[in-house]
């Protein structure tokens, strides 16, 4: 028999049809325990806490922040494993967190999601409720993971620092390289095919050296831009005060590691890029395979325009990482030290 603690914080999963429109809904979060114990054989006890209740988009940083001060606050002698319910909308950007900000958790502690609300006959989050359950009872280990069904109905188990968002028309999320833990079947992991990709047995409690610092901060650096590529984009449109500006700028990357690298222009990233550093904003880029990889001559030309490129990294894993680094640090050298060699929580790939 184990003891789990189930923390809601809203979501579809933890929502009700209302009329036309899905909310968030009080008795919605703990229907899920009900369902399950109508519908699956289990011993498993369950205690319960609902530190937030929202509709996952509308998620903001310091709710990670309070969200892991009480999560730390539990006593883990009493419990056997966490399941954290939340929405799919930003589920990828918490588990990133998260694992950052409980990387040494004792227990297992497993987000899952719904694709739908529970009462509608599509959803998976029940299913992926009893998956984790299942995975506990068969002994789950300690660490920070999602357990999500995808749509050839299989149970995939993903670390927390390596899942992407999910995707809009097909409510799937993916990993880099795909690569997965494993799918788990009664309880039990069944190993990912790739020869390169972690497995359950690789993934330990992490006390990294700056842990404590980590954990001792109560508020996220949010001036962090994102931008992501596409033909046309105007970056003239990027543009800010002396006294309001960004800490710093995440762009993402063409699946080949390149954006867009004319010279000169409003739609030259170069000029961009110079143009931030004159400011004293560095220009980070993600995603890219690794630095070897990154050969096209307009990457070049971004890294020598002054961007820094964040290789070995996915883009929710990378964007946390910089709210974390630029809320610990003042130095863009110890800011970069930071992001480029310490491994926080398997993040690195």
């Amino acid at each position: 028999m184990k003891n789990i603690m189930v923390v809601f914080t809203g979501g579809t999963i933890g929502s009700m049809k209302q009329g036309s429109s899905i909310d968030v809904n009080g008795a919605g979060s703990y229907m899920i325990i009900d369902l399950f114990q109508e519908k699956y054989k289990s011993s498993s006890t369950f205690e319960t806490m609902q530190p937030l209740n929202i509709l996952s988009e509308n998620l903001v940083a310091d709710q990670w922040i309070n969200l892991a001060e009480q999560l730390r606050a539990i006593d883990y002698s009493s419990i056997d494993a966490i399941i954290l319910t939340h929405g799919s909308d930003t589920l990828a950007y918490s588990a990133a967190m998260l694992s950052y900000l409980l990387s040494d958790i004792p227990v297992p502690l497993i987000l899952i999601a719904s694709n739908y609300h529970l009462n509608d006959e599509r959803a998976n989050g029940l299913r992926n409720f009893n998956n984790a359950v299942r995975w506990i009872e068969e002994g789950a280990s300690p660490g920070i993971f999602v357990v999500y069904e995808n749509n050839r109905s299989e149970s995939i188990l993903y670390l927390g620092s390596r899942i992407m968002q999910c995707e809009a028309f097909t409510d799937q999320f993916r990993s880099p390289y795909d690569m997965v833990l494993g799918r788990l079947e009664d309880g039990v992991v069944q190993m990912a095919e790739q020869s390169n990709s972690l497995t359950v047995s690789d993934i330990r409690p992490a006390a990294h050296p700056i842990l404590e610092q980590i954990q001792q901060l109560d508020t996220l650096v949010t001036d962090i831009l994102y931008v992501k590529p596409y033909p046309g984009l105007n970056y003239e449109l990027y543009s800010w005060s002396s006294n309001r500006r960004p800490t710093a700028i995440l762009h993402d990357l063409y699946h080949s590691g390149t954006a867009c690298a004319l010279t000169e222009g409003p739609y030259s990233l170069p000029e961009f890029i110079a143009r931030c550093k004159k400011d004293n904003i560095t220009v980070y880029l993600c995603p890219v395979k690794s630095a070897e990889e990154a050969q096209y001559a307009s990457t070049a030309a971004l890294i020598e325009a002054g961007a820094v490129l964040l290789e070995k990294i996915g883009i929710e894993a990378a964007f946390t990482k910089l709210m974390i680094a630029y809320s610990l640090f003042r130095s863009e050298q110890e800011v970069q030290d930071f992001l480029l060699k310490d491994q926080l929580y398997f993040e690195r790939h």
